[in-house]
């Protein structure tokens, strides 16, 4: 089943009523004494106004600015071009280490294969043009034979 409500007017829509809730009133309990170590406390000044009021109250160090980031006599800029160019020159200075390192061995390999060579075509030139009397294998007088159809005759 279902209520049907009779339709509200707008003046009855817009008053909505609160009821107040009552405060309850809140007891303080006095805080409990600490003791404070002599230096801890903050001083008190008093401060003579010219019409005669004396104002007291704690006295209040003045808030001190940050100090200002000093800038570099030399910009970082500067610093990282003037260690790039250290760097380079220790390159240069291996590179060119190494260039005369690889002249010298290519060098080195070239006297070897003369060398080499020298004493390897020395070698095949004594035993080619040895003086030695001895010899193996049948002498032939080309000179007193004679050919005759392709044929030697001796």
């Amino acid at each position: 089943m279902y209520l049907e409500q009779a339709p509200q007017t707008p003046a009855e829509r817009a008053v909505d009523v609160h009821q107040p809730t009552p405060i309850q009133p809140v007891v303080l309990q006095p805080a409990p004494l600490l003791p404070v170590q002599p230096g801890a406390v903050a001083t008190v000044a008093s401060i003579v106004l010219p019409d005669g009021r004396v104002v007291t109250g704690y006295a209040i160090s003045p808030v001190q600015p940050e100090p200002v980031a000093t800038k570099p006599a030399v910009s970082r800029a500067a610093v990282n071009v003037a260690l790039g160019g250290v760097g380079f020159l220790a390159v240069c200075g291996g590179l060119l280490l190494l260039t005369t390192f690889i002249t010298a061995l290519t060098a080195l390999i070239t006297q070897l294969i003369t060398l080499a060579a020298v004493l390897f075509g020395g070698f095949i030139a004594v035993q080619v043009f040895s003086a030695s009397g001895h010899r193996e294998g049948t002498t032939i007088n080309i000179r007193k034979a004679i050919f005759k159809r392709n044929h030697f005759h001796g």
